[in-house]
């Protein structure tokens, strides 16, 4: 009996030692990463049922990408204690935040609707990222200094983005000559300044053939963001701030367009200004019809104030490491900054206070047709599934 004992303890401590040995970098370093089981159901890998889970019910699974979610830890500290012999284990955990969870099942969400598997197509689905002409690469602004790439979206709080991203890369200096520090000193007109951001658009004038390789360097190695927002109310903001006031350049681009189209106004005011003063006023049924033309888009692309987000940021050709939400902006920009680091250089300007807001939708839509808006959904239903915002159904079926 004894020297079964004496075997067996001698058998344990050879598997000891074995196991210290083939494991002696996570134990030097005191960390092992371990898959571990939750109570909250898992996402599944297969999205082509048409149906996605909620963020706050999604299992964060382990993911490549550069930014992601923290992996279960458990760090183990080996000592002697009473004894060569015994070993005394201290074991803590690191679980993944919520923030973490959220922005892991986005982006879980857009991978499988990109998917060959996924039974969803749309437009632009299968092309790779090479077949994108440069001129749909504007959207994609590069800071090297801080290796950061962002899709701008209008409508989606792009303004005090494009603010930060001036800040970050310095590419704008202050009236006493320094550059600026706080995006909130950089007037607004200001951002929207082309010249003063680098965008994959300008590569081919700045490096030719290089442009393509390094346009792949730079989505290989920089952390990549964008911000979206529920499609419809992206339309009623874009119309409140383009048409719902007298704005000269987009009235002459679109809205005397619009009129002659859709309000039967043969010859409309040659202003804003004149056709504001003679109550000619462009609606939102208007503007729908506008969209679902399909003679709109034959003549040239959407503006980007209501182009399709996806159309414009690609991201089934671009994997994003951080998709924010407008509707979530506090949380995901501290999130985002935080990933960053930035969060003590850069201070995020406050949300606008007249912001459109989603439970404005029912009374936006009260003159447009049912049969219009299934249409416009149709239109923009990619934009609703990959980023993961509900049919509306309520809209849709009344």
């Amino acid at each position: 009996m004894l020297k079964q004992l004496q075997f067996f303890l001698l058998l344990g401590t050879l598997f000891i030692i074995f196991f210290i040995i083939v494991h002696w970098d996570d134990v030097r370093d005191g960390t092992f990463y371990l898959h571990v089981a939750s109570s909250s159901p898992a996402l599944p890998t297969n999205m082509s049922s048409g149906h996605w889970i909620s963020e706050d019910s999604f299992l964060w699974k382990e993911s490549s990408r550069s930014v992601r979610p923290n992996l279960t830890i458990i760090t183990t500290h080996l000592k002697h204690d009473q004894g060569p012999n015994n070993l005394t284990q201290t074991f803590t955990q690191s679980f993944p935040t919520h923030l973490e969870l959220r922005q892991a099942h986005r982006r879980q969400l857009i991978r499988g609707l990109c998917s060959a598997n996924s039974s969803f197509n749309f437009p632009g689905k299968f092309k790779t990222f090479d077949q994108i002409p440069s001129k749909a690469l504007d959207h994609l602004i590069v800071d090297d200094h801080h290796g950061v790439i962002y899709c701008f979206v209008p409508k989606v709080a792009c303004t005090n983005w494009k603010r930060v991203m001036i800040v970050l890369s310095q590419s704008l200096k202050a009236p006493d000559g320094a550059p600026y520090l706080d995006p909130l000193d950089i007037p607004s007109a200001l951002s929207h300044n082309a010249t003063l951001h680098l965008t994959f658009n300008k590569f081919w004038k700045l490096f030719g053939h290089f442009s393509r390789p390094l346009m792949h360097h730079k989505l290989k190695n920089y952390t990549k963001f964008l911000f979206v927002r529920d499609p419809f109310v992206r339309l009623i903001s874009a119309f409140r701030n383009k048409f719902a006031l007298p704005n000269e350049d987009f009235y002459r681009q679109f809205g005397s367009v619009m009129l002659q189209h859709y309000a039967n106004i043969s010859k409309p005011p040659d202003s804003a200004k004149e056709a504001f003063a003679a109550g000619i006023r462009l609606s939102f049924t208007h503007f729908i019809k506008y969209l679902l033309d399909p003679q709109t888009e034959e003549e040239k692309p959407f503006n980007e104030h209501w182009q399709q987000m996806y159309r414009l940021c690609h991201p089934c050709q671009i994997e994003y490491d951080f998709v924010g939400k407008l509707e979530t902006l506090d949380e995901d920009t501290e999130h985002l900054l935080k990933i960053l680091g930035m969060e003590n250089q850069v201070r995020f300007p406050p949300g606008y206070r007249n912001r459109t807001a989603a439970n404005w939708e029912r009374d936006w839509f009260t003159n447009i047709s049912v049969a219009d808006r299934r249409k416009l959904y149709n239109l923009y239903e990619a934009d609703f599934r990959l980023f993961g915002y509900d049919k509306p159904e309520t809209l849709l079926d009344e």
